[in-house]
């Protein structure tokens, strides 16, 4: 028998840890090659891992709520054949284990446990029993500011509330229908969280994982850019026109539904080609000029959350290419199986409020993005014709674009320029074009 380590895989060059959210195998069960193993979590996309091999699952390094870093092995798979044991990359964790043990050894004395079941934030071992051990609630955990990684609770920040709590008193916390500090690495439940009604009638209901790392995500972009907002109407009866007459077609030839979106991405990657000045990001002082022209596009998802998978490299698809790479994207954001690369590296986000019938929106911007168009619903209004023969008034097919920007890197001129770009783009749309 031999024993194959199932390390967590690569996901993109800026994911560097997940969370463990869920194993979906047991130690004794059998494994099939390309089954999956486990479900984990990332800031952006959640995802499963599946075996390489086939085989029996024989020991889970870590468990639910872990956080693990990329490479690192996660499980031991015995499988047929061969006597390459594989190493001991457990040992890795003997130091922290030794100082939990030390802990869990001061511990032991008459105080009752702290049932940490209610709580969806992730504290470690170290910090568990020393919440133990000082008689911590669940409630004053979670009330700690966090100095670690995406604000977790780290060893001194408890040891530093402990000794604070001494000279002041503790406020006991009562439910109140506000809203609470993000916490990054809050995990899934198994179940969606219950309702609890607080006077028989309002109810207060937790949210979920992604809704508060978009909170959080929302908060954070307004604080950090000067949101200003650019709007312009376009005439789009063109497209509208051509679409109809094409759509079938398309179909039929390409396999794939035309929509407007691919349409009116490929305006916007041709827009940012001819001004670069909004395909930048901002690290601190520092402005990064993006050689890449890779499209963000929001998605809402069947539970009314959101993601932005990216279309790579977008001004280089022609319109089947874009038409593809849309629904694609689009199709694998409602069915949960975007993997975490597909949410990286966007350089400018656009997002379709027309979908919902929202003439226009104010977008907030994608960090560390600097700009994020909005596409209003396309509608049929009363318009005033110019011709040769005079001016008319006519029924044309009209939209607004809004185009969010940062002020900080982003003046009106060149804020107000781009948007004025993708709107002469879908005006001058050729009706005789191909695909």
């Amino acid at each position: 028998m031999a024993k194959f380590e199932l390390k967590l895989p690569k996901m993109g060059e800026s994911v560097a840890e997940a969370t463990i959210t869920n194993w979906l195998k047991n130690v004794g069960d059998k494994i099939e090659m390309d089954e999956a193993v486990l479900e984990i979590a990332t800031d952006k996309v959640d995802s499963e891992v599946p075996s390489e091999v086939s085989g029996v699952l024989v020991e889970q390094l870590f468990g639910k709520d872990d956080v693990v870093k990329v490479g690192q092995t996660i499980a031991i798979i015995e499988t047929e054949g061969g006597s390459n044991e594989a190493p001991k990359t457990a040992d890795v964790a003997k130091p922290i284990v030794a100082e939990v043990e030390k802990t869990i050894e001061v511990a032991k004395e008459t105080v009752a446990p702290v049932d940490f079941s209610g709580s969806d934030k992730f504290f470690s071992p170290l910090v568990k029993n020393i919440a133990n051990q000082e008689g911590v609630s669940v409630a004053e955990l979670e009330s700690i500011s966090g100095s670690g990684k995406d604000g977790r609770v780290t060893k001194d920040d408890i040891l530093n509330f402990v000794k604070n709590r001494t000279n002041q008193p503790v406020v006991a916390q009562t439910v109140t229908p506000v809203a609470q500090p993000v916490v990054q690495n809050v995990q899934p439940t198994a179940t969606s969280a219950v309702p609890v009604s607080v006077n028989g009638g309002d109810e207060i209901i937790e949210m979920d994982r992604m809704r508060k790392l978009i909170s959080g995500y929302m908060v954070a972009s307004v604080q950090t850019s000067a949101h200003v907002q650019s709007f312009i109407e376009v005439d789009v009866t063109n497209i509208v026109k051509w679409r109809d007459r094409v759509k079938n077609a398309f179909e039929k030839r390409e396999g794939e539904k035309l929509t407007f979106t691919p349409i009116f991405m490929e305006a916007v990657a041709k827009a940012l080609k001819d001004f670069p000045g909004m395909n930048i990001s901002v690290d601190g002082d520092y402005i990064i000029k993006k050689k890449n022209i890779n499209l963000g596009m929001a998605a809402a998802l069947p539970n009314g959350n959101l993601i932005v998978p990216v279309i790579k490299n977008a001004d280089q698809l022609n319109l089947v290419g874009m038409a593809k790479a849309v629904n694609d994207l689009g199709n694998r954001a409602k069915a949960g199986k975007l993997k975490p690369d597909d949410t990286q590296g966007g350089t400018y986000t656009v997002t379709n409020v027309g979908t919902f019938g929202s003439v226009f929106g104010t977008p907030i911007i994608n960090q560390p993005q600097v700009g994020i168009l909005a596409l209003g619903a396309i509608r049929k209004v009363p318009a005033v014709i110019e011709t040769p023969e005079g001016d008319f008034i006519g029924i044309r097919q009209k939209m607004f674009l809004s185009h969010s920007y940062d002020h900080r890197v982003v003046d009106g001129a060149l804020g107000g320029s781009f948007v004025k770009r993708v709107a002469e783009y879908l005006e001058a749309f050729d009706v005789n074009r191909e695909y």
